[in-house]
């Protein structure tokens, strides 16, 4: 009988470097699940597929870092502020600039699409909330009552309210038909950074970095329950569907909350960090996170969690069962909302009359035009996800399929020592198995090309150490005894070698740490250099890598030439080491390389200038040595490969 695979309730699906920059901003479609939109410090927003390495559309046009973004729920349109105030509407399928949206004073903090009609509501630091008529390329309301900035907004599911959240410790509701605020929901003693509707229920959730969660009642304007004791910040919730349940993003964690009375159902245990986007598909949520100019995401089996029931006493483990569901109250609480039908008389939609409206546009919109790109990066994947929706179907839509959940470690392991040829060809690490109650997933992942092996820099066991290797070898081992004196002897084989190479490291880092108090970065990193050890030379770039105002132009000659060293490293942290030197000194510095190379040459002697020309010179040789191992090494699949794609587009003014 085969032995049930025990697969995990939380893993990470994958991470991507989204931007040149530090990332500001995401947003995951909430249809699908499997759309994620970044903004970035670079000005660009940038659309990706879930589980997928590569940038599927980059959208420029702004001028200052996107603050904020949000998709609609057909996930044909995308808004992005920006920090100087401005917003700007793409169209996905058209793959172009809809419209530019001008009138707020300051950053754009929050924004959201209208569920029914052609609307965007935007909040910004300014205080104000403005309501948009994208067809009208206007604003029609402005709701002036909050003192601090509007950090979240949502349109209630009937399209007839707007909550909004702010730093200054209140939530507010607004009636889009009065174009007034109905009431206000006091109560946090910290910034709000989030607000929810109750998919069915007149029912408000709002989360605050006091760590507290609120549910407001919309019919009686009072708190129906508050759940406090949250272990940061709360920064995104997320009802169920059915609206059982509210996810909580927590900090390395998902929380699942009822409200009447106010209890934790279940506690999954998810090494996310700072979640900020939470979206649910195939009864699998959906989180992502970003650090600086990295996006990771996250899936969560929500078959294996609690979402009704009794209050649950302990965080999850993976190795527990599928908990079983009891059946949910089938009568709501509270009035439902009313969604307007087919054939009422809302606003058409944007992409009906936007044809024409592209094909005579106004001066304006040509200057938007000219402003505006939007770079189709990966056609293929483009075409696979916006296309289809232009043409008339023959056959039903395909539906996505869940997430493969991988095994848990020890299953894992057994399985691949029982098998006889364990070849796998799969970009994620995630076996091949038959999961019950799961359809297969079909997987095209090509055959990676024979390269040498990368020691990851975050591992669970020592590089080539086991146990078995410092006991002796025993044939029977129910009838030997393992006598003290070889133990002993066996596990001291290598200590003094090892002491040698700590020692001489250690000796080796206060040498460049003396240098380093007495001299400047120069000196320390030539002496790091001299030294001929290349653990040191990381050590220390670490450090330098920290603050960019230590870089200079003649510091970037020393240390180009053992970047190429660490970029050709098998260890993974060295590379990484490497990869963020040679990213701060493209950015810094190849500028002026390249101005100063393609300046004529001046009248008279200016010493100075003739140094600082040397300088560019050899930086500029050593650029173009490098250069060719970054293009060998941009086909790379999975984070090395993206962050030697990144590379590689720096430096294309070097070809």
């Amino acid at each position: 009988m085969a032995t049930p695979v025990v697969t995990k309730t939380a893993w990470k699906l994958q991470e991507i470097v989204a931007h040149a920059s530090n990332v500001s901003s995401l947003v995951l479609g909430k249809a699908s699940g499997r759309l994620l939109a970044t903004g970035g410090d670079d000005c660009r927003v940038n659309l990706w597929s879930i589980n997928k390495p590569n940038c599927i559309m980059s959208l420029t046009g702004h001028t200052t870092p996107v603050e904020s973004v949000r998709l609609n729920t057909p996930e044909e349109l995308i808004v992005a502020g920006s920090q100087s105030g401005s917003i700007r509407v793409w169209d996905l399928e058209a793959a172009k600039i809809l419209r530019t949206l001008m009138g707020h004073k300051a950053n754009i903090c929050s924004l959201d699409f209208h569920p029914y009609g052609e609307f965007v509501a935007s909040g910004s630091q300014d205080t104000n909330i403005k309501l948009w008529d994208i067809r009208r390329k206007g604003c029609v309301f402005r709701y002036r009552g909050h003192s601090q900035a509007v950090r979240c907004l949502r349109f209630s599911p009937d399209g007839k309210w707007l909550a909004s959240a702010a730093d200054d410790h209140t939530v507010k509701l607004w009636d889009l038909t009065a174009g007034k605020m109905m009431s206000e929901f006091p109560g946090h003693t910290g910034p709000v950074n989030v607000v929810e509707f109750h998919p069915n229920e007149y029912l408000l959730a709002s989360g605050s970095s006091d760590r507290t969660i609120r549910f407001w009642d919309l019919e009686k304007f009072q708190v129906v329950s508050c759940i406090e004791g949250e272990p940061g910040p709360v920064r995104s919730v997320l009802f169920n569907p059915d609206g059982c349940c509210l996810y909580s993003g927590c900090q390395d964690s998902l929380r699942v909350y009822g409200w009447e009375p106010e209890r934790c159902f279940d506690v999954v245990l998810v090494n996310w960090g700072k979640v900020a986007d939470l979206a649910i598909c195939n009864d699998q949520l959906i989180g992502v996170a970003f650090s600086q100019s990295s996006v990771s995401s996250y899936v969560v089996d929500l078959t294996r969690v609690t979402r009704t029931g009794t209050v649950a006493p302990e965080p999850m483990q993976d190795s527990q069962p599928p908990a079983q569901q009891p059946p949910n109250p089938s009568v709501p609480l509270r009035r439902i909302y009313e969604r307007p039908s087919a054939t009422g008389s809302e606003p058409q939609r944007v992409k009906q009359n936007s044809e024409s409206e592209r094909r005579s546009p106004s001066s304006e919109d040509d200057r938007d035009e000219r402003e505006s790109r939007a770079e189709i990066q990966n056609a293929e994947d483009y075409n696979e996800i916006f296309q289809p929706k232009n043409s008339i179907s023959r056959t039903p839509p395909r539906r996505s399929e869940p997430f493969p959940a991988p095994p848990e470690d020890d299953m894992a392991t057994a399985k691949e020592a029982a098998k006889p040829s364990p070849a796998m060809d799969v970009q994620f690490p995630v076996p091949k198995l038959e999961v019950l109650s799961r359809p297969p997933v079909v997987t095209s992942t090509p055959a990676p090309k024979a390269e040498s092996a990368i020691i990851p820099a975050t591992r669970n066991e020592p590089i080539g150490l086991k146990a078995s290797d410092f006991l002796p070898a025993v044939k029977i081992p129910q009838q030997a005894e393992l006598v003290d004196e070889d133990a002993m002897s066996q596990i001291r084989k290598g200590h003094d070698t090892m002491c040698v190479v700590l020692t001489s490291r250690h000796k080796n880092l206060d040498t460049v740490r003396a240098v380093w108090t007495t001299g400047d970065i120069k000196t320390s990193v030539d002496s790091a250099v001299a030294i001929n050890d290349l653990s040191v030379v990381v050590d220390l770039l670490n450090i330098v890598n920290q603050k960019a105002s230590l870089w200079k132009l003649d510091l970037c000659t020393t240390v180009l030439p053992q970047i190429e060293k660490l970029l050709q490293s098998k260890y993974e942290s060295y590379v990484q080491t490497g990869c963020t030197s040679l990213k701060l000194i493209l950015q810094r510095f190849l500028p002026l390389i390249t101005d100063m190379l393609a300046a004529p040459p001046t009248v008279g002697v200016d010493i100075s200038r003739e140094e600082r020309l040397h300088k560019c010179r050899v930086c500029y040789k050593q650029l173009r040595s490098i250069s060719g191992l970054v293009k060998s090494k941009s086909g790379l699949s999975g984070r090395h490969g993206s962050a030697f794609r990144e590379l590689h587009l720096l430096m294309a003014s070097l070809d």
